[in-house]
């Protein structure tokens, strides 16, 4: 597949004395950020087995373990069956993952040389990164928006509006997962420490995140690393907007801070201010010449 090419200088733009424009301009930015979308959609769309293979995962924990589990764990100590309990949790895992690989490809295009072609493009270095990140979002956001197909199969109900709060919740996990995985990615020049971090760490974001069980069944300290998690936040925003639309849905408190549950609003908007200021930070130290 060949990527879509980054906008050239279009000559006829040019008046006379147009060499004192110093820097790209915003049409040209713009161009490189939905060149950048869409050769990450054409990659999703061209790679259906690595897709559904993502996708995989997450379906088989849905159906297999939360349907082996739900016989052990009583309703009544979640406040709904497993499923229904595990459903937020295998959506902020179907969307980290592709997220997460933006990170990877930073990393591999680096290496193979591709990276030093794009910053050749009359475009900014942190336009290049934000077309990253909103094409790492997006993809992510397409990937969830296929598991929340499956709402019915957990006893959840096909409300337009509780599908559009939960794939608005899903594209903000995306973007600050995403964001983090460049700030990442931009700090580490080698694909072997990448994935060895990402083997450390993402798995125990997983667990403390609450998708699997409530997070007061933890240990103490462990309240306090699940209170800087974003995986956490990002579940506990989507357990709260199906708790917003199916009352019935409700389950046990995730993040607490000193006991009292946060409001939903403030977690998301957390989990913005997380991401964009990753985001940012990233850009910083990408924008800085090699």
């Amino acid at each position: 597949m060949t990527a879509p090419a980054l906008p050239a200088s279009d000559a006829h733009e040019s008046a006379a004395g147009s060499g004192r424009r110093s820097g790209p301009s915003p049409r040209h930015e713009l161009r490189a950020v939905h060149a950048l979308v869409h050769r990450d959609l054409l990659r999703m769309a061209s790679q259906p087995v690595h897709t559904g293979l993502m996708l995989l995962q997450p379906v088989l924990y849905l159906f297999v373990l939360g349907g082996g589990l739900a016989a052990l764990i009583p309703n009544s100590s979640l406040g709904v069956g497993y499923q229904t309990y595990l459903f937020p949790g295998m959506l902020m895992m179907t969307v980290q993952a592709p997220a997460i690989i933006v990170g990877v490809r930073l990393i591999t295009d680096r290496q193979s040389g591709y990276l030093r072609e794009l910053l050749m493009a009359p475009v900014s270095r942190p336009t290049l990164l934000l077309g990253s990140c909103a094409g790492g979002t997006l993809v992510s956001t397409v990937q969830g928006a296929v598991l929340l197909g499956l709402a019915g199969a957990v006893g959840l109900p096909y409300d337009p509006l509780l599908l559009a709060l939960l794939l608005a919740a899903m594209i903000l996990a995306s973007f600050t997962v995403t964001a983090l995985a460049l700030l990442l990615a931009v700090s580490i020049d080698r694909p072997e420490i990448f994935h060895m971090l990402l083997g450390l760490v993402m798995m125990p974001l997983l667990f403390l995140s609450g998708g699997f069980f409530p997070l007061h069944n933890l240990p103490g300290w462990a309240h306090a690393l699940a209170a800087v998690n974003p995986l956490a936040y990002g579940v506990d925003v989507l357990r709260r907007c199906i708790a917003l639309r199916v009352p019935d849905a409700a389950t046990a408190a995730g993040i607490e801070w000193y006991g009292r549950q946060p409001p939903l609003l403030l977690e998301g908007g957390l989990l913005a201010v997380a991401g964009a200021l990753a985001l940012l930070w990233a850009a910083h130290r990408f924008g800085r010449p090699e």
